[in-house]
């Protein structure tokens, strides 16, 4: 992915008076999903992020590829079906960033291991053949095994049961790799800045800032896809000042820990805090992530910051279950993502994970809700629509069997570079040059070459695309990412033809942004 390519295409477009098929709004798992579909389907898509791809919730999530263990507790069965199937196919299509991971539920009462067990083997019927394996219990002998780092007092044993992992904003490049693949246009650093209409007042297009340069890019499209997440509500009030709100705004934070904290491979997941959620301590890249809380916000924001009370609540949650409990000073990093939950009644951590379509009378059309995992089910869903929208020429979906971008069946093999999948190879040519061989911290496996695979080929701009979201340094330990701005600054300087001044600027940038990650 080039960008100076892709903005070359938007012009040339507007030039010709030659409309897109679609027009996405919002570079995040949803629009980037719809991106893929309907690129994979032969349609023109173009998309536009304001920020970097992946920059808000899309890549601030528990990490996890799941149906949703708390969801059948609230009685949406056909939700739970659909994760658990999307969740195979997000293996089967991703193997190389989408893995299988064990979770324990320790039980410390007696009606604990049937209540769970129960629920747990329901979980495991709902997924049918898309099961990732059969939870069973365990004797307090087999849960310590598992999780030696478990408080063992009153310990009666444990259920185990399997789900799903991966990384995010990995993923989400691959996505854009992907969509890329098939032919769509995709800017980062790009927002819309106003919707086009018709003669007669519909939608018809958009025009979006390129924040680089300044320059105004001008996109007709027989449909604009809203896929903005948090952000939803801002862009519907573009077409539409006084539409009413369709989205609440939650956050969650999660902290993460060197991994000696849970000295082990298999994940603990509370069923039940005190705030009525569920608490995960997963394996995550050698470290250990604790998570998550449920916040309602009355505002979204791209840098949302953690508060004191959510940090202590899960550091006092872990107090109950581990020998050797985490404190502030152990935190490495943390980090807070925001959740786009469909506007209902009750307390955000009860409202629906299901997605909605809207279309508002200008025709624009809203997607928004749902999950991470559910991420394909929805692009499907909202690509469909537009198809009828726009009418445009009807393709059957084939994202069910496509594979994304760096696609592997092997990749574990590959070590810190497992994630890069296919590309992987690319990188390691890169590091037979011993510079970029180099590691860029002793604590990350992070070496100058993925730094240099990012500008030329993922499209990072900035320190922190490189940082945050090309390799996760930051989400993983914000003082040893803090060290790593300077080199990685170079790096990409070097690559985009940046002076010394830019190069300043970043690195302060950085350091101000990395402190928010910080607990002190």
């Amino acid at each position: 992915m080039e960008r100076n390519q892709m903005i070359s295409r938007v012009r040339e477009r507007a030039a010709q008076q030659k409309p897109w098929d679609i027009a996405v709004i919002g570079g995040g798992a949803t629009g980037m999903g719809v991106a893929v579909d309907a690129a994979s389907r032969g349609l023109d898509v173009v998309l536009v992020e304001g920020h970097d791809f992946g920059k808000g919730t899309s890549s601030r999530s528990t990490k996890l590829v799941h149906g949703g263990v708390r969801y059948l507790e609230q009685g949406n069965v056909s939700l739970v079906m659909s994760a658990l199937k999307e969740r195979g196919l997000m293996r089967q299509n991703a193997p190389h960033l989408v893995h299988d991971l064990a979770f324990v539920v320790p039980n410390y009462s007696w009606w604990e291991a049937p209540f769970y067990g129960i629920g747990l083997k329901l979980y495991d019927l709902l997924a049918g053949k898309y099961g990732f394996g059969a939870s069973k219990m365990l004797s307090k002998e087999e849960t310590l095994q598992l999780l030696p780092a478990l408080e063992p007092e009153e310990l009666r044993g444990g259920v185990i049961y399997y789900d799903g992992q991966f990384d995010d904003a990995r993923l989400l490049v691959h996505l854009a790799m992907t969509a890329a693949d098939h032919g769509a246009t995709l800017l980062n650093y790009c927002p819309a800045t106003t919707l086009l209409r018709d003669a007669e007042g519909y939608v018809n297009g958009l025009t979006a800032r390129d924040e680089e340069t300044g320059e105004v890019l001008t996109i007709p499209a027989r449909v604009v896809v809203n896929a903005t997440g948090v952000f939803t509500d801002s862009i519907r009030r573009m077409a539409d000042a006084n539409a009413d709100p369709l989205v609440v705004t939650s956050q969650g934070i999660h902290l993460v820990f060197n991994r000696s904290f849970l000295k082990s491979d298999t994940a603990l997941m509370v069923p039940r805090t005190s705030d009525g959620r569920v608490l995960f301590v997963i394996p995550w890249h050698g470290h250990a992530v604790a998570g998550t809380t449920d916040t309602p916000l009355d505002a979204p924001s791209f840098e949302p910051k953690p508060l004191d009370e959510e940090i202590e609540f899960i550091l006092e949650t872990a107090v109950r279950f581990f020998v050797r409990p985490p404190t502030r000073a152990d935190v490495l990093a943390v980090y807070v993502g925001l959740r786009p939950l469909v506007k209902g009644e009750g307390k955000t951590s009860t409202l629906s994970r299901d997605h909605v379509i809207h279309v508002d009378t200008s025709g624009l059309l809203t997607i928004t809700g749902g999950k991470w995992t559910t991420y394909r089910h929805m692009a499907e869903d909202c690509v469909d629509h537009a198809i009828t929208l726009g009418k445009l020429r009807e393709e059957p979906c084939p994202t069910r069997d496509l594979h994304i971008h760096g696609y592997m069946n092997d990749a574990e093999a590959l070590g810190s570079l497992a994630v890069y999948g296919s590309d992987a190879a690319a990188i390691q040519a890169l590091a037979q040059d011993a510079c970029l061989a180099a590691q860029l911290h002793p604590d990350l496996p992070y070496i100058a070459a993925e730094v240099v695979w990012a500008a030329r080929n993922e499209m990072a701009r900035t320190v922190e695309d490189v940082l945050a979201r090309r390799t996760r340094a930051l989400f993983l330990n914000a003082n040893a990412a803090i060290a790593m701005a300077k080199p990685v600054a170079r790096l990409l300087a070097a690559e985009l033809g940046h002076d010394e001044a830019w190069i300043a600027a970043q690195i302060e940038t950085f350091r101000a942004l990395a402190a928010q990650y910080r607990v002190v």
